[in-house]
């Protein structure tokens, strides 16, 4: 049996973070801290410098993405702590920056619901806590599927603005049509050019490229 690991485990759901602790205990692991919001998990690891953190990604108060962006500043600080995300959803763009932290060693993503045994999630901790990577399917799916559409990054409203771009229409008219100030046209266009990698250049015109990759996508 693998050495006993020290984990500290991040899930809102009580029933599930229990049932997870009582798994965990059975594969000969301490979950040294159960909690169950994003503020909790950053100071338990701070105090109890676990070997593991397991965490969900959608947690209190704005059941959103808290506990995917907590493991993505843990392993900014700590770039040696493996982690493992266990989740109902695949958060795109937080999924690819986790997977390129710390050389994309000791880090996981698996889906709640695909995983059939508990002893294949007893695998996986191990696996992480080895320093292995361990992703599932479905999420390598959706990570290739928004590398190929260059406008998944953008927000709705960024959307809709690169749209009428694409119309030809002047940041001053895009502001009319959407009732908002130039200056918020002007941020959107900004946030869209850098999402789509299009940085300042004196041989290319970014509005241009950037409407091009809009009528590709």
């Amino acid at each position: 049996m693998p050495d006993s690991l020290r984990i500290v485990l991040a899930e809102d759901s009580v029933l599930l973070r229990e049932g997870l602790v009582g798994v965990l205990a059975r594969f000969g692991h301490e979950v040294v801290a159960a909690v169950g919001d994003a503020d909790e998990l950053t100071r338990a690891v701070a105090v109890h410098e676990p070997g593991l953190v397991v965490t969900d990604v959608r947690m209190p108060p704005g059941f959103r993405d808290e506990g995917l962006r907590a493991a993505l500043a843990l392993r900014a600080e700590r770039p040696a702590l493996p982690v493992l995300v266990l989740s109902q959803y695949v958060q795109r763009a937080y999924a690819a920056e986790l997977l390129d932290t710390g050389d994309g060693t000791g880090v996981g993503y698996l889906l709640k619901d695909r995983i059939g045994q508990v002893e294949q999630f007893a695998r996986a901790v191990e696996r992480v806590a080895a320093g292995g990577t361990v992703v599932d399917p479905e999420v390598v799916r959706q990570l290739l599927r928004r590398r190929r559409d260059p406008l998944a990054a953008l927000t709705p409203r960024e959307r809709e603005v690169l749209g009428l771009v694409a119309e030809g229409r002047s940041n001053g008219a895009i502001a009319r049509e959407l009732v908002v100030t130039e200056a918020a046209v002007g941020k959107h266009i900004g946030n869209i050019l850098a999402k789509l990698d299009l940085p300042p250049a004196q041989d290319t015109h970014r509005r241009v490229l950037a409407v091009l990759a809009y009528l590709r996508a």
